[in-house]
């Protein structure tokens, strides 16, 4: 959601800035601009189509410099336009804007500003002219406002003015040299070097700097960073303080950080989401690399104290990731029979809830930067509950930083916006979670956890089973091309799943999901199911089976069609209307794992008979860095 580049150096920056925005797409996004300090006027090409239009437009453009911003904007004020597309300029022609010259400032920001419009309105009293609905806008008539020959200086004082959310990056016609950055909120991150020392790069994410740098600095809450050539410097504005005090170098060291530009390139697959799909017996293999026993210091050197110090779990996370928590509470509460409770993290913090200190905090997300779950946790944090983890698949992420104990997953870059293989890896870590608690709490006997582990050994190959079904698949998926809606059923441990797999569907194909406990398919459900509404029933085979085939007698009953994802020892037989894919085998508590990727493939199969945007569906991001 939005990316930000930006660079200062020595040579032609543009197809730097170009390049940075085409490995940010996956984030998600609307429009997309590209600004310039080019003889000594600012100069912008700015699309509503692709990163590829946009480097088009640079090229006709004649755009050339060796100072640039770049930016991908998700739309939150103001409708995908080109007047509301990044970088914004400032405008003023006011008596107390005389000293503005259009075109003065130059700015880009993720985040929301949520006093723009108290802003707005004193800067249109003061002469601004406001050209966008957007509240980015504000800032760069904000800081040219508080220009008076020094850019970080007026950066820094804009940002005391600022409620909300922001990364930005500002440049000034009067200064050629010169980037400035700041952050509060949403990430951002600085690069060191590049085709020499001298080069100094901003961005939201490290893979908009692959191949270009590999020399990182995290930016922290608060902090305003100067770009120069071949140098910079950092100050920083802790939480209610009125003035920034500059940071010691120690305190925001220079980090190698390898981002493989490789991880993007496509290969053989049509879409990202498909290679994701068929990495995840990979992802599985990496995520799991090295764990030869249960111990506590899987989750970090001080796992074993806090794990010592907890009675409860509680999970925080959105979309996919909350499913996959949700799955956990089975997990975590039937086999090391610890209490668990599962919130939607954007909902958690907006609530009264009875906080205990002896509680888990477990976060997940995939990208660490969700700015919901982020908020939730230090919300948390502030109710007493110290004790943090977070299953998370960025090492250098703010979440990993700001919890006590992580574990890392290995999924590798996950271009797709749906998510696939983050998801099955995430539910790995958390059954790795479960199995220590349970171990430290005598739930987990050695038999048990060698069984356990040989079954986590044996994931991938499983999962390459489960892959080889595409071709059935493929034909469910031309038959749901042709439907407006669709029902995903599933008891237990697999309902979340089932969760999961309606998500998937809608987010890719438009196709409406829902999903249900089979159980509750009479208090209300029922209703919606006809000859045109496909049933999805996840049914392994478990202590639930038999009444998951009552459930699909009642659908079968009602004249409604049933595609079922069954285990092979299921003895689920398909006829007319009952359509069965069977798994190659059952695989115990670890069966949702391989009950998601047929959801996958449906979802996936069916996108493409539609012909949407599989990648980059409408309306979505990949990194939601805003609430």
């Amino acid at each position: 959601m939005c990316g930000i580049v930006g660079a200062v150096g020595s040579r032609n920056i543009t197809p730097v800035l170009v390049e940075g925005l085409k490995r940010l797409e996956y984030r998600g996004y609307d429009s997309c601009g590209v600004a310039v300090l080019q003889d000594a006027q600012l100069r912008r090409s700015r699309s509503t189509e692709r990163v590829s239009e946009l480097d088009a437009l640079t090229k006709a453009d004649g755009i050339n410099s060796t100072l640039g911003i770049a930016h991908t904007r998700w739309a939150t004020h103001g409708a995908p336009a080109v007047h509301n597309a990044h970088p914004h300029f400032s405008h003023g022609t006011g008596k107390d804007a005389a000293k503005a010259k259009p075109g003065h400032i130059a700015l880009v920001h993720n985040g929301i500003i949520e006093n723009h419009e108290a802003l707005r309105a004193e800067l249109q009293a003061k002469g601004y002219e406001f050209l966008s609905q957007t509240d980015t806008e504000v800032i760069s008539h904000l800081v040219d406002h508080l220009y008076d020959g020094d850019l970080f200086a007026a950066v820094k004082a804009a940002t005391l003015r600022l409620t909300g959310a922001y990364a930005i990056a500002v440049f000034c016609s009067d200064e050629p040299q010169r980037v400035v950055g700041a952050r509060q909120g949403s990430p951002l991150i600085l690069g060191v070097g590049g085709v020499d020392a001298s080069e100094r790069f901003l961005a939201s994410d490290a893979m908009a700097l692959a191949g270009v740098t590999d020399q990182i600095v995290y930016l922290e809450e608060g902090d305003v960073v100067d770009l120069q050539p071949g140098r910079h410097w950092i100050e920083n504005r802790a939480q209610g303080a009125t003035e920034h005090q500059r940071v010691d170098a120690a305190d925001r060291p220079v980090r190698t950080v390898t981002v493989h530009s490789g991880a993007v390139e496509l290969g053989p697959y049509r879409h990202y989401m498909q290679k994701e799909i068929f990495e995840q017996p990979r992802a599985i293999a990496d995520t799991l690399e090295g764990v030869l026993a249960i111990t506590p210091d899987l989750f970090g050197d001080k796992a074993l104290e806090v794990f010592g110090q907890i009675d409860r779990v509680l999970i925080l996370a959105c979309g996919t990731s909350y499913y996959s928590g949700s799955a956990a509470k089975y997990w975590l509460e039937s086999i090391a029979k610890i209490p668990t409770q599962v919130e939607v993290a954007s909902e958690y913090r907006y609530r009264d809830s009875v906080p205990d200190a002896r509680t888990l905090v477990v976060t997940i997300t995939q990208s660490g930067e969700t700015a919901d779950t982020l908020a939730a946790l230090k919300h948390a944090q502030s109710l007493g509950m110290k004790h943090t983890l977070t299953i998370c698949n960025v090492a250098t992420s703010a979440m990993v930083r700001e919890c006590e104990l992580a574990y890392v997953t290995r999924a590798g870059v996950e271009i797709g916006v749906a998510s696939t293989k983050a998801f099955t890896t995430q539910l790995a870590g958390l059954f790795l979670l479960t199995l220590t608690l349970a171990k430290l709490r005598g739930h987990l006997s050695p038999e048990q956890e060698a069984e356990h582990l040989t079954d986590m050994r044996h994931l991938p190959v499983a999962l390459q089973s489960v892959l080889a079904l595409e071709p059935q698949i493929i034909a469910w998926a031309e038959l749901f091309a042709r439907k407006d809606n669709a029902l995903f059923l599933g008891r237990g441990l697999h309902y979340p799943i089932a969760l999961e797999g309606a998500l998937k569907l809608k987010e890719i194909s438009y196709i409406h999901a829902e999903a249900y406990p089979a159980g509750e398919l009479k208090h209300g459900p029922l209703a919606l199911v006809t000859s045109e509404m496909p049933v999805v029933v996840v049914a392994p085979h478990d202590t639930l089976l038999e009444k998951l085939k009552s459930n699909m007698q009642e659908v079968r009953a009602r004249g409604g069609e049933l595609y079922v994802c069954a285990d092979a020892d299921t003895h689920i037989q398909a006829e007319p209307g009952l359509h069965v894919i069977r798994l190659p085998e059952h695989y115990g508590a670890l069966s949702p794992i391989l009950h998601t990727v047929p959801l996958q493939l449906l979802a996936y199969h069916t996108a493409c008979a539609k012909g949407t945007d599989v990648d980059k569906p409408r309306n979505l991001a990949k990194s939601v860095t805003v609430e």
